[in-house]
């Protein structure tokens, strides 16, 4: 376990760490969250930043006019706090131009003392992204999109020479990289062709329709990131697996913990805990996102039992394990 100590630039290293190495469990949250809600938010991260979690997540839906913008908030959330990292669960790629988001993360990170994460996806509504003006791209062509976009982000940070890129669907001409190394990239692939990118280029994967390590999704998309990583000289285990665990914290033990299907439904402090130990320790868990049952923001309650019970007891329960 990584202790964490007061002072800015302490914290947001060791943060970044946390967030880049794919042999650290990281902790956090995510957030659906609508204008209205913005100061309830604001409250619950910087709990959440006192109680140490190490990420909040917000979705991105530019299309729905009552959401928060994922971006903005990122931004301000992360002025208003220490040591929590943020990410967009997941970026809609296709209204955020890859050499503007280049700019956007390198400029959060540097900003942040790297607290931040870039969460990428190929793109999933696309009438509704087609409704934003931006031209509707086939399945194939938005995951040649997307596996480029990642690429040229990299391109895009950590300084060097100016960068020119002719690619199907980007194009740079001597564009100066930011100085600032581009942060851990995060996707949420689905499809065959998307696995196999995220194998190619990504940090870490984050299994799609909150699938667990224990599902059938799990089972068969991993295998899929882990040979296009060896095969493009990588080893599997640099991108790490991340899981958006919804599920709710109850006072009693459950006397089942998952649905007929197999979902994980929750249950108490200690069946959360013993089930999370054997996620890292049996199936290379690296991170998880609580969510509530129903796949929403969490209420207030339960994010506090979630950073203040069952967080560190899985701290210590990992450390205690890995001796």
């Amino acid at each position: 376990m990584v202790t964490r100590h007061g002072g800015d630039g302490d914290g947001a290293h060791r943060v970044k760490d946390r967030a880049s190495s794919a042999h650290e469990v990281v902790f956090g949250f995510g957030a659906h969250s609508v204008i209205d809600d913005g100061p309830a938010l604001t409250r619950m991260v910087q709990q959440a930043d006192r109680d140490e979690l190490d990420l909040f997540s917000l979705s991105d839906h530019p299309y729905i006019g009552q959401r928060l913008d994922a971006y903005a908030s990122i931004g301000f959330l992360l002025g208003s706090t220490r040591h929590i990292s943020g990410f967009a669960n997941v970026t809609n790629l296709p209204t955020r131009p890859a050499p503007m988001l280049a700019r956007t993360v390198t400029s959060l990170s540097a900003l942040s003392g790297g607290r931040v994460v870039l969460g990428m996806g190929a793109g999933g509504l696309w009438d509704r992204i087609g409704d934003m003006g931006v031209p509707r791209l086939l399945p194939a062509d938005a995951v040649d999109a997307f596996e480029e976009a990642i690429s040229l982000v990299k391109k895009l940070s950590g300084g060097g020479p100016p960068v020119t890129h002719r690619g199907r669907h980007y194009r740079v001409n001597e564009i100066e990289p930011a100085p600032v190394a581009a942060p851990p990239v995060w996707t949420g692939s689905v499809g065959r062709r998307s696995l196999a990118a995220t194998g190619r280029v990504a940090d870490g994967w984050i299994p799609g329709h909150a699938a667990d390590w224990l599902s059938e999704r799990y089972r068969t998309s991993r295998p899929v990131i882990d040979e296009a990583a060896a095969a493009a000289g990588r080893h599997p285990r640099d991108v790490r697996t991340v899981f958006n665990l919804p599920g709710r914290i109850t006072d009693r033990p459950l006397r089942a913990t998952r649905e007929d299907g197999g979902r994980w439904i929750g249950g108490s402090a200690e069946q959360w805990v013993e089930e999370l130990t054997g996620a890292v320790l049996e199936h290379d868990a690296s991170g998880f996102m609580l969510f509530s049952q129903g796949g929403g923001t969490p209420d207030t309650m339960s994010l506090g039992r979630w950073s203040g019970e069952i967080v560190p007891a899985l701290r210590e329960a990992i450390a205690k394990a890995r001796g």
